[in-house]
């Protein structure tokens, strides 16, 4: 992620795919021209780096000269366009390749055939490396397009958000949950995990999504994938990543304008974390931090004993099993504080001492996001 002003953006097309593009139109432009001197037209300011690079790949002899056109204020391209450089050669019969970093509402291009109405050119072509089809409301033909992306604000390359930008070396999109904070709570069985998150969700404004109510909720109302999971329940297998990732994305949907989620009981391996990481980045989000509550072992068996005997759980009740379930926790679980660590994300809390306490220090890691 990168910061400009107040605006978050997330990577979106490396700088190989841009070369590659630029690489594949220059070839093309190249061939239809044949043995003309085309003569190429930057718009400026976000075409230079695309220009640039573009005459660096265009194989034949070119021209290359510049205007200069405003539209942008902001997020926003505006019908209002101001010429602010002008041609200063005879284009008479010269064949023209406008070169434009990217089209959007396609308003400039009405300005730009108005420049060239009485310039009595050969021809006049358009290229532009970047296309978004769904703003495009012209009937102007576009010759050459790079890239079709969506409709969302980008910077990098050339282009800008407020002035900022324009150096990056690659493409990055707008982050549309610009204040999301995301949680992963961790902890082996009987760190607490489920009472801090109910007061953490609460101080915060989050929503707390546990994996075992949300499966219990879908067996419960039999939902698709609630019946989808329970026939594998029902065969003792486990049931796939996809199906509970799914269903985490249903109860994300549901909660689409929330200031964040904690995550509890979910991920518990490397290859659902990074489902989960796929499933934040498709939501333009991410998972923030990945929150442990570190107890130790004997606390823990005492502790879950004790919650036995008004929980009604048989897994609460006898101590072996107890003790198999914090083994079985270290052994597959723990490793996710690799994964989480190798981003900077994970953040160990002493989870030892009375809820308030323990809230406190959970507090303090949260308020540092």
């Amino acid at each position: 992620m990168i910061k400009l002003h107040d605006l978050e953006f997330k990577p979106f097309i490396e700088q190989s795919a841009i070369e590659a593009c630029i690489e594949r139109m220059a070839h093309e432009i190249s061939m239809d021209l044949s043995d003309e001197v085309p003569v190429f037209i930057g718009i400026l300011n976000g075409s230079f780096m695309f220009v640039s690079d573009f005459v660096k790949k265009y194989p034949k002899p070119c021209e290359v000269t510049f205007i200069k056109l405003a539209s942008y204020e902001g997020l926003k391209s505006t019908e209002d366009i101001h010429r602010l450089i002008g041609l200063t050669q005879d284009l008479s019969g010269r064949t023209v390749v406008i070169l434009e970093d990217i089209i959007d509402s396609g308003n400039t291009l009405g300005e730009v055939y108005r420049i060239f109405k009485n310039e009595n050119v050969k021809a006049l072509k358009i290229a532009t490396l970047f296309f978004k089809p769904e703003a495009y409301k012209k009937d102007y033909k576009l010759h050459y397009v790079g890239m079709e992306i969506p409709n969302k604000f980008i910077v990098g390359y050339g282009l800008d958000y407020d002035g900022l930008g324009r150096d990056l070396p690659e493409i990055y999109q707008l982050k549309s949950t610009q204040h999301m904070t995301n949680i992963v709570l961790f902890g082996p069985p009987g760190a607490g995990k489920g009472t801090q998150a109910n007061y953490l969700k609460e101080k915060y404004n989050l929503v707390h999504i546990s994996t075992g109510d949300v499966f219990r909720f879908n067996i419960k109302n039999e939902t698709a994938l609630g019946m989808l999971a329970k026939s594998y329940m029902d065969k003792g297998e486990l049931v796939p990543d996809q199906v509970t990732i799914d269903m985490l994305n249903a109860e994300v949907e549901k909660n689409a304008g929330a200031n964040g989620f904690i995550f509890d009981g979910f991920p518990r391996t490397n290859a659902q974390a990074e489902a989960l990481d796929n499933l934040m980045n498709e939501k333009d989000s991410q998972i923030d931090a990945m929150i442990a509550l570190e107890v130790n072992d004997e606390i823990l068996v005492k502790r879950l004993l004790e919650r036995g005997k008004t929980s009604g759980r048989k897994d609460d009740a006898d101590e072996s099993i107890i003790r198999n379930r914090i083994t079985e926790y270290y052994k597959k679980t723990a490793v996710l504080k690799e994964y989480y660590a190798a981003q900077n994300k994970y953040y160990g809390v002493d989870g030892v001492g009375n809820i308030d306490e323990i809230t406190e220090r959970l507090s303090k890691e949260i308020d540092k996001l």
